[in-house]
């Protein structure tokens, strides 16, 4: 065996070369390596969207519209996605697991007799309470009374043209 060689390729283990076709005065070698490590970045967020709670896969849609509108939708989340992460960095949680606790807040219909009504936000946990100061988000105690109905799958089957 050749051990100077072998000594000497070694010495090259995790190093890399990046080729550019960028002039000098456009990107020096510094810049080229961030945006080459900024890489992994989009990576990962295109691993998110197709595979994580946003799942952009699959499209069930007919139209480019309709495909196109999915995606954006799906990029809008993805930049939820990623506040949530920066908003949360100094919690031990993912941001499927604040989402989680989130998903616990709700809200107590109080009634009158007379007729009258509202919605009241009960006192949130601590770790709701936390996520949400970091988002910079307060909850008003109580909720106008809402004229929203809101239709589920099965119920929008039904009012689809045929």
């Amino acid at each position: 065996m050749d051990t100077e060689y072998i000594n000497g390729i070694a010495q090259l283990d995790g190093c890399y070369a990046l080729k550019t076709d960028l002039p000098a005065a456009a990107a020096d070698k510094n810049l080229v390596h961030d945006r080459y490590k900024d890489l992994s970045m989009v990576e990962n967020a295109f691993r998110t969207i197709k595979t994580s709670h946003l799942e952009v896969r699959p499209v069930f849609v007919r139209t480019e519209a309709g495909t196109r509108g999915h995606v954006l939708v799906v990029m809008l989340a993805y930049m939820i996605v990623r506040e949530l992460k920066r908003a949360w960095k100094d919690f031990d949680l993912t941001v499927e697991e604040g989402l989680d606790e989130l998903n616990r807040l709700c809200a107590m219909q109080l009634s009158i007799k007379d007729g009258g009504s509202c919605l009241r936000v009960p006192e949130p946990s601590p770790i709701v309470t936390e996520l949400l100061a970091a988002l910079d988000v307060k909850l008003p105690p109580i909720l106008g009374k809402s004229t929203v109905t809101a239709d589920t799958e099965r119920k929008l089957t039904l009012r689809r043209k045929k």
